[in-house]
């Protein structure tokens, strides 16, 4: 058993849902409204529809502070910056 089936077995059993498990009803869901459509794009429109507010969101966490938020992503405070100003959020 690797560390992230471990992660997983401890926050199920504390009744918490995985992020990934909320990921997957809405990719789910997105591709049973797509109703057959065609979409070329989906991994750039999942990328961005999960960037925008996670970046959102750590940062109102990290009241602002980007370095503090790059590092609690794991990215470099540049590609946090760079990422914030493509997706109009500075």
């Amino acid at each position: 058993m690797n560390a992230a089936t471990t992660r997983t077995d401890t926050i199920r059993s504390g009744n918490r849902v995985p992020l990934r498990d909320h990921v997957a009803t809405s990719i789910r869901r997105y591709l049973r409204d797509l109703d057959g459509s065609a979409n070329a794009d989906l991994y750039e429109i999942a990328l961005r529809e999960l960037e925008i507010p996670l970046f959102a969101e750590v940062l109102t966490h990290c009241e602002g502070n980007q370095s503090r938020a790059a590092a609690m992503l794991g990215i470099h405070r540049a590609t946090l910056r760079k990422k914030l100003r493509e997706y109009g959020l500075v």
